[in-house]
């Protein structure tokens, strides 16, 4: 195969889509978030813990040099399906799934790190 043809077969090969939170593991904490490429998001998130960083979430940042990387855990909550539609909106069904967790969950404040929307 040539290069065009495996770019191709890359952009057409769905991924792991859905919401996740990173939980930390001493105070119950979490933030929830979501991604068209969970395994991507995944693979940031271990790059994070290796190089001993946060994501730009100021309270985390905090929280993750106080109790160490080590204390962080990345967890799938809900994945989406990908279908035969070729008009299926992925980008909005992840987007309201995360709003759903975001609000059974309400991670702010003491229960997490997520900001709320005015």
């Amino acid at each position: 195969m040539d290069k065009n043809e495996l770019k191709l077969i890359y952009k057409n090969t769905h991924r792991q889509m859905g919401v996740f939170q990173i939980r930390n593991k001493a105070n119950g904490k979490v933030l929830v978030g979501s991604s068209l490429n969970l395994a991507g998001r995944r693979n940031r998130f271990n790059f994070e813990v290796a190089q001993g960083c946060a994501s730009t979430n100021r309270d985390m940042k905090e929280d993750w040099a106080r109790f160490g990387a080590e204390n962080f855990a990345f967890e799938v909550l809900e994945e989406i399906k990908p279908g035969d539609d070729p008009s299926r909106d992925y980008k909005f069904e992840v987007a309201e799934l995360e709003k759903n967790w975001i609000e059974k969950l309400q991670p702010f404040g003491e229960r997490g790190y997520n900001k709320e929307k005015d």
